[in-house]
């Protein structure tokens, strides 16, 4: 039996063409590295990707404003403001844009179920697992999204869900993850960060072979184990690379295994990390990769993380949240925005001189300012 949300009927599918999230089925690469959403995020720089682009979408204030005749003026006892300040119980509106902001960049879908009042007003949002999520056209050409529970379906329409997807293909409403896009590099990415484990773990410090002239007496098998044993427990291990190795009687050692170095592991990683950083338009500075940063370009690779890769998403949803969740009217007198300046509290100087130039500018007040930076404001301030 389907488990439906609300009991009204529903349309019938005119076609059953359906999509699910190839990256959360997963697929092995070339390189024989299993990929999928859950795989990739253990990358390191994937993992520092998305929250690179997420904790940053997250943090800076988002309000609802009302158009007048003359201006916009914040509206933040509008019940949509209200949603969005906290969308259900259980999280903030920062926990929520942050969780849904990564799970685009993961999967390329993020989906939440609207809960709405007797009156239309949106009182709730509640995250759905995209993994659950199957989309389906109806013969009237609106899209249904089947919700997969742990005993039935649950059937939503277009207007009962918040969907937010990245880059989508002509004709298609869902987005393309980047982690099936991308599945070879980040198969690469896998199996580096694998093959360097493993050596670490298993490879022998110094590494190679070793001989023991024992004249016409071979060595038995038990005595070539011990002497295996020894050795590795000297040895073996990242723990005990580099350590010096006392040879006696007439024993040789000769190795035979290129490192880390020679094999030019280190530059493959770098170039893994480079690549990543290319899939999610994040600079490798902000992964924690400073070969290419230096003091005097900080600020000039901030800004672009800003203009290249933040825009999008901030754009992506004030976009969304205007088309699906304001209706037609509502459309006209509001629309939600968010408060870039956020992005300056982590400099003092530049926000200063940021505001200084605004008011020297006359497009903002002293008490503009003063507000922005919840500080009361000033009696008799200068305009």
């Amino acid at each position: 039996m389907q488990m439906k949300f609300w009991p009204f009927n529903r349309e019938q599918r005119k076609t059953d063409p359906s999509w699910n999230a190839l990256a959360d089925r997963g697929a092995s690469s070339i390189s024989g590295q299993f990929v999928d959403a859950k795989s990739a995020e253990s990358i390191s720089t994937v993992f520092g990707c998305v929250q690179a682009l997420s904790e940053s979408v997250a943090c800076l204030p988002l309000h609802v404003y009302q158009r007048t005749q003359d201006e916009r003026v914040r509206a933040d006892d509008y019940p949509l403001a209200r949603v969005l300040r906290q969308p259900n119980p259980n999280q903030s509106g920062l926990s929520f844009r942050e969780s849904m902001t990564a799970s685009v960049l993961l999967h390329g879908n993020a989906y939440a179920r609207i809960e709405s009042n007797g009156a239309g007003e949106i009182t709730g949002l509640h995250p759905i697992d995209p993994k659950t999520v199957t989309i389906v056209e109806l013969a009237s050409g609106r899209y249904a999204y089947d919700v997969a529970g742990s005993t039935a379906v649950a059937r939503l329409l277009d207007d009962e869900i918040f969907h937010l997807a990245d880059r989508c293909d002509l004709g298609s409403i869902v987005g393309k993850s980047r982690i099936t896009v991308a599945r070879e590099t980040l198969g690469l990415g896998l199996a580096l960060r694998n093959h360097g484990s493993s050596t670490f773990a298993n490879g022998a410090q110094p590494g190679g072979i070793l001989t023991v002239d024992n004249g016409p007496k071979a060595l038995t098998s038990e005595q070539q184990s011990d002497l295996r044993d020894a050795w590795n427990s000297r040895h073996s291990g990242s723990g005990n690379a580099g350590r010096v190795a006392v040879l006696s009687g007439n024993m040789k050692y000769q190795q035979v295994g290129m490192s880390l170095d020679d094999a030019q592991w280190v530059a493959s990683q770098q170039f893994s990390v480079e690549e990543i950083c290319r899939i999610f338009r994040v600079p490798p500075t902000m992964v924690g990769d400073l070969r290419h940063g230096s003091y005097s370009n900080t600020a000039e690779l901030g800004s672009q993380f800003v203009r290249y890769s933040l825009a999008r998403w901030i754009a992506m949803w004030e976009a969304e949240i205007t088309r699906q969740l304001l209706g037609p009217l509502a459309r006209r007198k509001y629309l939600a925005e968010h408060s870039v300046e956020g992005l300056l509290r982590g400099n003092p100087e530049a926000r200063a001189d940021f505001y200084a130039k605004a008011i020297a500018s006359g497009w903002m007040t002293v008490d503009e300012v003063r507000r922005l930076e919840n500080l009361p404001r000033m009696e008799n301030a200068q305009e």
